[in-house]
């Protein structure tokens, strides 16, 4: 297959090209490559010598975002404008996130629904990938800047836990940034992979990913076999990292102080959560800490700080155990311990875990960069300049069906290596809907009318049911072959249909060199145009659901909040005919904001009514 480079800022074609690999992290960010003199993996270094770059982005009053360092230091006088840890949004609801909703200092969107979360920043609302877009262009401008030569091709990393939406999400990450991900790896292959672990093709070992980064934790049981990677178990906590260890110390400073103890000011959070992080970083090569805050000093030695993050190491052991367990192996099993992210910098981390083990642990590798470097070991692979490992072959364009609004919802992405199988699960739009039209699509492009349609069938004999309640999984298999089928099942009566197609069929390399080519060119637009189709699909619902709500419990409606609900609706519409996403997404709020108290009222009647064993509903 011919492969052509493209200079993704200016569209044009180039004839030389570098692909990257990228540690897309929670904390921090970083490119790396891989040397072509020494063969050596290496994280770029800007000139002041900083290789991570902070995963933050601040948004100016004019929209316009700042990333990494830059970002960071808008933490405290604009935190409501400043996004941090948007890798924990990555593929989420806010349902997913309700929770832990508390703990962010900008405003993440309750729509009460599982939909897609989002940030709202002033009027402008942004998705997950959006904001990791903005941290991969940042690093993606970075490496064109250091090797002087244009990056368009990436290999990025994510955590073995992510589902198959938070690692499309990432995919479309990259695309918006202007990179073509040629491969999306698990975290702890990539850091398997820079200590050389796999590399040779005849080895074989069973070896533990201990990954304790800023904001999430987990441990990964892989085995190696002639360079193959497989993920045998996983497990941790995805709200569990640095940043914990931050709060366990900021909280221990808070209720030392009494004004301190119940304070609600932003400002002085951060900087209470900026102290206890440098707090930290000291006292794993320091035995004391003393720093001041508004005037206040505050002091933390090692001690007390081993006793406050005690329990925090110890659910990572926890951890430990239950993927052992899952594995069905134990201790004695693991041949390799590897050492991931800023936090095992920690003296006591190291020590613990060790003592579990029972075996020294890989940590001569920077644990900020290691998956970085991993990452740039699996592109130097992929550009063909290391043959000792083995490449699978892959699929060369994403394979995905239709969905409301004409997108593409990808289930198998591009460059997935076969044989494969990914499954996801629908639902209907409308009740008593008893058929669903499943079209099979191949491309990278986010509208369907873009991509080549392969195959089409429709699911019959749907229970009637309201809609959402249906549970239709479809799903894909690719086998060694090529050959794809695909099968949709609805779950709750067992109605099922299957296809088979051969997605290659027909197009040459040209051909697809040409699809991935277009899809990097329009990726902008593309998720621009996604974005507008997806705000105005929610938006359709809401005005849907709430004209069905106000219809069957007008009764329990005051006069004034209907008109007002009314005035909102019709707003909205307006807003769904301006086509302009963040209005049209401001307008949903705002409905979703004025229906909410009596939409609680009638729920709460409705369950007290059904203690008294009546039901009004």
């Amino acid at each position: 297959m011919a492969k052509v480079g493209i200079n993704l800022v200016t569209g044009s074609i180039q004839q030389k090209d570098s692909i990257v690999g990228i540690d897309l992290g929670t904390t921090n960010s970083l490119v790396a490559i891989v040397r072509p003199d020494t063969r050596q993996p290496i994280a770029l270094r800007e000139t002041d010598g900083l290789a991570l770059v902070p995963s933050i982005v601040h948004f100016d009053a004019y929209g316009n975002p700042l990333v990494g360092n830059a970002a960071r230091d808008r933490l405290t006088d604009a935190p409501e404008r400043t996004i941090y840890s948007a890798k924990r949004l990555m593929g989420k609801s806010y349902n997913d996130l309700s929770e832990h909703a508390a703990q962010f200092s900008y405003k993440i969107i309750d729509d009460n629904t599982d939909s897609l979360v989002k940030v709202q920043v002033d009027d402008r609302f942004f998705t997950p990938i959006e904001l990791s877009s903005e941290i991969l262009r940042e690093l993606k401008h970075r490496a064109e800047h250091i090797l002087k030569t244009p990056v368009s091709k990436a290999v990025i990393t994510v955590p073995a836990y992510f589902n198959d939406a938070q690692r499309q999400a990432t995919r479309d990450a990259g695309k918006l940034a202007g990179l073509d991900v040629l491969r999306i790896i698990n975290e702890p292959t990539a850091a398997s992979l820079a200590y050389g672990l796999g590399v040779k093709a005849d080895e074989e070992k069973t070896i533990a990913v201990y990954d304790l980064g800023g904001g999430t934790f987990d441990v990964s049981i892989l085995h190696i076999t002639n360079g193959i990677f497989e993920v045998l178990s996983t497990h941790g906590d995805t709200y569990l990292g640095g940043d914990d260890m931050d709060r366990a110390i900021a909280n221990h400073w808070r209720a030392s102080d009494d004004e301190w103890r119940n304070t609600e000011d932003k400002s002085l959070l951060q900087r209470l959560r900026l102290a206890a992080e440098e707090a930290k970083k000291q006292l794993s090569t320091q035995d004391r800490f003393t720093t001041e805050i508004n005037g206040r000093e505050v002091v933390l030695d090692r001690s007390h700080f081993n006793k406050l993050i005690e329990p925090l190491v110890a659910r990572t052991l926890d951890s430990c155990r239950q993927a052992l367990r899952d594995a069905g192996l134990d201790i004695h099993s693991i041949d390799e311990v590897v050492m991931v992210g800023g936090s095992t910098r920690v003296p006591l981390v190291k020590e613990r875990v060790q003592s579990f083990f029972g075996k020294k642990v890989h940590d001569e590798l920077n644990p900020d960069e290691v998956v970085a470097l991993g990452a740039a070991v699996q592109a130097d692979i992929l550009a063909g300049n290391n043959t000792d490992m083995l490449l699978l072959d892959v699929t060369p364009l994403s394979l995905g069906i239709e969905t409301m609004g004409g997108l593409m919802d990808v289930l198998i992405p591009r460059n997935s290596k076969i044989p494969n199988k990914a499954g996801r699960q629908y639902t209907t739009q409308k009740d008593g809907q008893s058929g669903m039209r499943i079209s099979v699509f191949q491309g990278e492009r986010d509208l369907v009318q873009d991509n080549r349609k392969l195959a089409e069938f429709n699911l019959t004999g749907i229970p009637a049911m309201p809609a959402g309640l249906p549970k239709v999984e479809v799903s894909f298999l690719i086998d060694a072959d090529g050959i794809l089928k695909v099968s949709a099942k609805e779950l709750r009566s067992g109605v099922e249909q299957t296809i088979e197609v051969k997605p290659q069929y027909g197009l040459t390399d040209q051909e697809v060199e040409k699809m991935l080519m277009d899809s990097l060119q329009h990726a902008r637009t593309d998720i621009e145009l996604r974005a507008l189709v997806e705000a105005t699909t929610e938006a359709q619902q809401m005005l849907d659901t709430t004209e069905k709500f106000l219809s069957k419990h007008k009764d329990f409606l005051e006069p004034a909040e209907i008109e007002l609900t009314r005035s909102h609706m019709a707003k909205l519409q307006s807003a769904i005919e301006s086509k302009d996403k963040d209005l049209i997404q401001k307008e949903t709020e705002r409905l979703n904001d004025v229906s909410r108290p009596y939409a609680e009222r009638v729920m709460d009647a409705a369950l007290k009514e059904a203690m008294k064993g009546k039901k009004i509903m």
